[in-house]
């Protein structure tokens, strides 16, 4: 290794291509350009790449342009055409394929009769999702975190940053929970000033070094709703959650964030079936 010229370690090359493809969804991405953003040989990149990260580069794009691409559709007025711009694909029906293959119903479709639809609420929906929500005794968690301000749906670049510090650290095994927690209202707080931490939760305490910080969640009682599907429809379950479920429930909530534990990951999951439990805290009656 070339000691002058290798100013950053392997972890921090990738999350600065992690970072640029995230904030550049609809561009091209060519391998020495790529190559360049990590300081590594054209000839070894996307082996390193594919070795650390767990998938190649092709499949990182694709995986991320169509999460955003299902967050505009159901969070958005935007036109298919316009989304298939924004994330990168040459035209509305190559757009529409790939889509459809990941999400087993084409754009327009998936916009209208997605999964978020089953928060909807009808009288049959609402009794069918009340019996879903449980209330739990959570223990305290302790664990590290990566910020993130900005859109939730970009979150995916502090969760690259926290766990390639795990990696680094070999930390893999001492594991026990990934969470994302979200400290604002996106229908309050203006896209650009949202805050969120994309968190690891650990089976032992420890005190990581900038830009990774030391995480915990209190104790105490939760509200728990299991969410299957797209990311994309987490937004139209907070609604039911706050807006239908909380003001029949006989609760308060309590002065602390919501989070959500993530129990699969889509680099190996089809959309459908990623699930997310989401805990909103509450006050002890």
């Amino acid at each position: 290794m070339n000691r002058a010229h290798d100013a950053l370690t392997y972890d921090q090359r990738l999350q600065r291509v992690a970072a640029y493809i995230q904030a550049n969804l609809a561009a091209s991405f060519d391998l020495q350009t790529l190559a360049d953003i990590a300081h590594l040989s054209p000839y070894h990149f996307h082996r390193i790449y594919h070795a650390i990260s767990g998938e190649t580069i092709a499949a990182t794009v694709k995986r991320l342009r169509l999460q955003r691409a299902a967050g505009y559709l159901v969070q958005t007025s935007l036109s298919i055409a316009e989304i298939a711009k924004q994330t990168g694909y040459a035209n509305v029906q190559s757009f529409t394929r790939i889509f459809k293959q990941e999400f087993l119903l084409p754009p327009a479709l998936y916009r209208q009769n997605g999964s978020h639809t089953r928060f909807q609420t009808t009288t049959e929906t609402i009794a069918t999702l009340r019996r879903e929500v449980r209330i739990l005794e959570l223990p305290a968690m302790l664990g590290i975190c990566a910020e993130h301000h900005g859109s939730y749906l970009m979150i995916e670049k502090a969760f690259d940053t926290v766990f390639r510090y795990v990696q680094a650290h070999h930390l893999e095994d001492a594991i026990t929970a990934v969470v994302g927690i979200y400290d604002d209202d996106p229908f309050a707080v203006a896209e650009s000033k949202l805050r969120s931490r994309a968190c690891i939760m650990l089976a032992f305490d420890t005190q990581p070094k900038p830009p990774i910080a030391r995480v915990q969640i209190e104790a105490g009682t939760c509200a728990m709703l299991r969410h299957q599907g797209p990311y994309a429809d987490m937004r139209v379950a907070y609604l039911w959650l706050y807006g239908q479920w909380l003001p029949h429930s006989g609760y308060l909530v309590a002065d602390a964030p919501v989070f959500e534990v993530y129990l699969n990951h889509p680099r190996d999951t089809k959309p459908s079936d990623l699930l997310v439990d989401i805990y909103l805290p509450l006050q002890t009656r």
